[in-house]
């Protein structure tokens, strides 16, 4: 708990979970699996562990990253001590040292160093095969007609490309060629659909994502989105962003159009067109702003013209209101 960043009311809960207790009926269950908790609780007790040995580690999994000079059973044997002091193990059935030129999975990831020396990263074997089979499950599904199975697929697949966004996505396979081939057969086949449309719902299907290979931009050891550091994370978090908002914000200098505040991590940007023709895209019509913010000017115009609007339906009336 001392070594945590967080409001006080974040670090209540948090305290309140690790206080909770067990259920003497169930004295080995633990969190569930995927819940929120688990790698919450994972991320407070294995901090530090990174200052033993280059590594990389998401709540629970973590990847050593050896020289052949390094002392492999040493640095196993640090990491045993600092999991001993907080009542853990290495799980030994899970850990093994590889090569990274024969490659390796890591987070739904196959990460591997060619021969000439680069770095790849590609969604995995396993991973790509469980999406394909949602997709499949989806598109053969006869109780499902096409705008449903549509209606299911996009957000699917938009969240399965947002996550490898920063994966080599190259080629038919990743870019999902052949099962945008195999929905576009199955959708074809019923009656209602003409060949404009299902082509129109397997664009709805697939939506286009963009990827930048190796661009994402890693948090500094020690950095917290609560240690009130707002140049750093609104820096950082601009440099997630790619084409006009990049380029918008840069020339912002990271602060918000609109209220002129640093964009902080918790909310996300928008771009503004001042003209109000989103077909405008030129650099002068381009304005970041906060979503909030984005909000309150469109509000604000709509409150401009109602009571245009109003003293248009009333002629009668002056301005003040009063009957002439």
């Amino acid at each position: 708990m001392e070594q945590l960043i967080a409001p006080l009311g974040i670090k209540l809960g948090i305290f309140r979970c690790l206080k909770s207790g067990v259920n003497p009926e169930f004295p080995e269950q633990g969190t569930p699996q995927g819940g929120v908790v688990s790698p919450l609780l994972a991320n407070i007790a294995l901090n530090g562990i990174e200052d033993i040995h280059q590594s990389v580690r998401y709540a629970d999994d973590m990847i050593l990253i050896l020289k052949p000079e390094d002392d492999e059973q040493k640095i196993l044997d640090n990491i045993k001590e600092f999991l001993g002091e907080r009542g853990m193990n290495i799980s030994q059935r899970k850990t093994k040292v590889t090569a990274t030129t024969n490659g390796f999975d890591f987070l739904g990831w196959h990460f591997k160093v060619q021969n000439n020396g680069k770095f790849r990263c590609v969604p995995s074997e396993d991973n790509f095969l469980h999406f394909r089979q949602k997709v499949k499950a989806i598109v053969n599904n006869s109780n499902y007609g096409a705008k449903i199975k549509v209606e299911k697929l996009a957000p699917l697949v938009r969240g399965w490309r947002n996550y490898h966004k920063f994966c080599k996505l190259d080629g038919s396979r990743f870019s999902l060629w052949h099962i945008n081939e195999r929905a576009r057969k199955v959708l074809n086949k019923e009656k209602k659909q003409t060949r404009k449309s299902v082509i129109e719902l397997v664009k709805q299907a697939f939506p286009v994502v963009p990827y930048s290979e190796n661009k994402f931009v890693n948090v500094k050891g020690g950095k917290s989105l609560y240690d009130g550091d707002l140049i750093y994370w609104s820096e950082r978090n601009s440099k997630l962003y790619d084409g006009a908002t990049s380029k918008t914000l840069q020339k912002q200098n990271h602060t918000c159009g609109y209220c002129g505040l640093k964009m902080s991590g918790e909310e996300r940007v928008h771009l503004h067109h001042i003209d109000g023709n989103h077909n405008n895209w030129k650099t002068k019509n381009l304005v970041a702003v906060h979503e909030s913010c984005h909000d309150y000017i469109h509000m604000s115009k709509i409150e401009r013209r109602e009571p245009d609007a109003r003293k248009r339906a009333r002629p009668d009336l002056n301005e003040r209101g009063e009957a002439q």
